[in-house]
């Protein structure tokens, strides 16, 4: 992996942590682990979850004074993309990208204080409700109201609702939009699960009546609008690892599979096929690490890279997972085989923050067209 000029670990520890991180998810998220934690109620492997936060992956983009590692966009996009490939369960988007970035940009130093060592550690878990059942990610779209510190109204697609110790909030309050701090056990909060398609995942539709919220200070839906962004490179590295791993799959059964006395390879339409992945897995990955570097760099181009980056890489997955299948034969949805996962994780990641045209639109709209 080339060295970014925006990366914010020097070289040798980007390099260590990347390292590690492989080490661990080879081991510990290995296609066998991922069909065991997947069936678990709480979805993830608390575990693993240790090691990782162990290694600084829970308070990656986390700063220092508050006990993370003070990474940026640049390192975090590149250990989700081992995430991808693993096909990791855990909580990392929801607590230790979403609530951590949406804490940090709201530039509450008290709240910040309060819950960001916790996030980064891993001890607590952390996810931010930002959006009402239309699923539009959009200021528009929140759908709690604030009455004073009480909240009422629905938030859906929430991630790892049910394993949350914190819920941060987006709620209107006439004509402004707040973070809020909920205690997911509190009165007035009712948290159901919402089925999934990719059962890697948890999400969840939260009601609120009457729930008691504590006011985080700042501009809540600019602070909603860093969290989004940096949570989409973060999938867009996801589904770029993903779209690598898929290919890495399906190279290796065409090598090994026979067929009319001769590997499946070796026939000009497979070598075709597998030529056209290799061009979508690799523009993923260019994707997504050029909006993380102009994410972290503060770039303007960022505005158009960002959007650029959703939707090209969930395209791409999409794509690569269902023609994978097809390579393997028309496998279609037999559930044995590793690439039925995928395709489920990249159709359900193509739709968490946001529809492939929805940010076809912003990405034009950032290109004045």
């Amino acid at each position: 992996m080339e060295e970014s000029d925006v990366t914010t670990l020097p070289a040798d520890q980007r390099a260590a942590l990347l390292e590690a991180v492989s080490r661990l998810l080879a081991t510990e998220s290995s296609e066998a682990s991922v069909r065991r934690t997947m069936a678990t109620p709480a979805g993830y492997d608390r575990a693993l979850w240790k090691q990782l936060a162990d290694m600084g992956v829970a308070g990656l983009v986390v700063d220092e004074a508050h006990g993370g590692a003070g990474a940026g966009a640049v390192e975090l996009e590149a250990v989700m993309e081992l995430a991808g490939a693993a096909l990791l369960c855990a909580p990392l988007l929801a607590s230790s990208v979403l609530a951590a970035e949406l804490l940090r940009a709201s530039g509450d130093e008290a709240a910040q204080a309060r819950l960001l060592p916790g996030i980064a550690s891993g001890a607590t878990i952390a996810t931010a409700a930002l959006t009402g059942d239309a699923g539009t990610w959009t200021r528009d779209g929140v759908s709690v109201t604030a009455a004073g510190e009480a909240l009422s109204g629905v938030a859906s697609y929430v991630l790892h609702a049910q394993n949350a110790d914190v819920l941060l909030v987006l709620a209107r309050e006439r004509d402004d939009v707040a973070i809020y701090e909920v205690d997911p056990r509190a009165r007035g909060v009712a948290i159901a699960a919402l089925p999934t398609f990719d059962h890697t995942l948890r999400l969840a539709r939260i009601a609120f009546d009457g729930a008691p919220g504590r006011r985080i200070a700042g501009d809540g839906w600019r602070a909603a609008e860093a969290a989004l962004d940096l949570a989409l490179v973060a999938l867009a590295g996801e589904q770029a690892g993903g779209s690598r791993r898929c290919l890495e799959l399906t190279v290796e059964y065409a090598k090994n599979r026979f067929q009319f006395g001769r590997a499946i390879g070796s026939f000009q339409a497979v070598k075709h096929m597998a030529a056209d992945l290799l061009l979508e897995a690799e523009s993923a990955v260019s994707a997504a690490r050029s909006a993380a570097e102009q994410l972290a760099a503060g770039s303007a181009e960022a505005r158009a890279a960002v959007p650029l980056a959703a939707f090209a890489c969930a395209d791409a997955f999409t794509q690569v997972a269902a023609t994978s299948i097809q390579m393997h034969g028309g496998i279609a949805f037999t559930w044995e085989n590793p690439a039925h996962l995928y395709l489920r994780r990249a159709r359900s990641g193509a739709q968490l923050f946001g529809s492939p045209s929805a940010h076809r639109e912003r990405y034009l709209a950032a290109l004045g067209a």
